[in-house]
């Protein structure tokens, strides 16, 4: 898990550089917000380069949702981190995950006040919709059938935070906090 720290100094910039150029690739081509990067961070992180293990890889999803912040941004410094131990990984993550986005978005903002009335667009923009929320139902496929994720505990945990949320209107934040409290009780 924390390769970088078992490394001698040559194979551990080697791992800020797997990591550096396995984030840009996230950032790149994870369209659809975070929950749609999840295949995509998974793939990279435990398939491909073996940095965690599937829990380890649900465990830090949950993390990630929980904490204030966009998911993938959330997950890509908790994984830096993991990864290499030290705080500059989660800095090259996290940088990284960004990167691509912020570079797309200052070109297509320009393009899109130009050309937005355009049907060919709009069509296009439509088009990705569907495609999105498919990414989005594979990311939530992914965390279903991975190691360690459901058992009926936890299915009765989630099915009184949802009652707690709809049917009482309780905070999320503190409907987040029993769950944690009862996860706690009951692991």
């Amino acid at each position: 898990m924390l390769r970088a720290l078992a490394q001698p100094e040559g194979r551990a910039a080697m791992i800020y550089l797997e990591l550096l150029l396995s984030y840009l690739k996230i950032g790149l081509f994870g369209f659809g917000g975070g929950y749609a990067m999840l295949p995509l961070i998974r793939h990279e992180v435990v398939e491909r380069n073996g940095w965690l293990n599937g829990a380890q890889f649900t465990d830090i999803v949950a993390v990630s949702q929980m904490t204030p912040g966009p998911i993938g941004i959330n997950s890509a410094t908790y994984i830096g981190y993991t990864v290499t131990g030290n705080v500059w990984g989660a800095v090259i993550a996290t940088v990284a995950v960004c990167l691509p986005s912020f570079a797309l978005v200052l070109c297509v903002a320009r393009v899109y006040a130009r050309f937005s009335a355009n049907r060919h667009v709009a069509g296009a923009l439509a088009a990705l919709r569907p495609a999105t929320v498919g990414l989005i139902a594979a990311a939530a496929l992914l965390l279903v059938n991975s190691e360690n994720f459901i058992d009926w505990k936890s299915v009765l945990v989630f099915i009184a935070a949802f009652v707690l949320t709809q049917r009482f209107k309780l905070h999320p934040i503190l409907t987040i906090l029993l769950a944690g409290a009862a996860g706690m009780m009951i692991y």
